[in-house]
């Protein structure tokens, strides 16, 4: 009997995973590409699953996870709800995706491989998935792809359909963000499982992909990863409005630590701004072997952003 309850209590601590918020904040997985949401009292943080090996030399993300906080030092894991294999057109990796809820629904916008079928020749694709519930379980919202490779012409390489960004403005309107090499815009249609007209090109200063969207005030900002000199830098664009023009501000993250790539998510939460990014610091971490880690971000008084101070000690509890 005893050892029976042993057990169960085991059971119980995994299953409400807690650890310190110290970056990286996550580290029993390797996590990249973050995406917060604040519903209710709690910020809900997405990401995706790094399961590269040590001599790997490409990517290997398995699923996409969910992790939750209320003070931004205790998280919570809520583990994997969605995975590619969720979508019966997908194959491939898990790439960067975003959730975003809507009349009591949440949608999960991730970015994954589509099959060769008569639909597609393969090359990176844009599913949605939606949930009643900010951690799932989540299902295919539509049954096929929202964006395939065949409906961007623009670049000719197969993985520029990744990384969509989506935000809702003030009049209800949705709009999507997503690519690599350009950046690619639609509105979504008020289901936010429907392209509403056509889909548009930009190529902010030095974007590579990444995109993060989203409005303050009266400022829209176009967050993205750049081109650095050894590896992505962080740099963004502002408008007065969701469509452009878009007026470059520069860069406001460095290069990572141990990673070639860095992500951009950002959120307000109950008074202060952060800023979730990736790295490779984790032991016998690296680039296909990556980290999420916050800290804290800063906007002058025009709305322009402070340069992102990149820390190993990260946020201060909530109290």
């Amino acid at each position: 009997m005893k050892l029976n309850i042993r057990i169960l209590l085991m059971f119980c601590c995994v299953s409400t995973f807690e650890i310190t918020a110290q970056n990286p904040i996550i580290k029993h997985i390797f996590t990249a590409d973050p995406s917060p949401i604040v519903h209710k009292d709690t910020l809900f943080l997405y990401t995706g699953h790094d399961v590269a090996t040590e001599a790997d030399t490409n990517y290997k993300m398995a699923d996409w996870h969910v992790f939750s906080t209320t003070d931004m030092v205790t998280w919570k894991d809520h583990g994997a709800p969605l995975s590619p294999d969720t979508f019966s057109w997908a194959t491939g990796d898990a790439y960067a995706a975003q959730c975003i809820e809507r009349n009591g629904k949440f949608y999960w916008f991730v970015s994954t491989f589509h099959k060769k079928d008569e639909v597609s020749g393969g090359g990176a694709a844009i599913g949605v998935a939606v949930s009643d519930r900010p951690t799932g379980p989540f299902k295919d919202a539509i049954g096929k792809a929202l964006v395939i490779n065949e409906m961007t012409t623009d670049m000719k390489h197969s993985w520029d359909d990744i990384d969509p960004t989506v935000m809702i403005d003030d009049d209800g309107q949705a709009y999507m963000y997503w690519g690599n090499a350009s950046c690619k815009w639609v509105k979504l249609k008020e289901n936010m499982i429907e392209i509403d007209g056509q889909i548009n090109y930009l190529k902010p200063k030095n974007f590579i992909e990444g995109p993060w969207i989203y409005k303050r005030k009266e400022m829209y900002y176009l967050v993205y990863a750049s081109k650095g000199e050894k590896a992505e830098t962080i740099e963004y664009c502002t408008s007065d409005s969701p469509t452009g023009p878009w007026k470059h501000q520069g860069l406001i993250q460095e290069n990572v630590t141990n990673s070639f790539t860095t992500h951009p998510g950002i959120v307000d939460y109950k008074g202060k701004s952060y800023f979730f990014y990736h790295n490779g610091s984790l032991p016998t971490g690296g680039s296909y072997r990556r980290s999420v880690c916050v800290d804290y971000m800063y906007y002058n008084p025009d709305g322009t952003i402070q340069k992102i101070v990149q820390t190993t000690k990260g946020v201060s509890k909530i109290k």
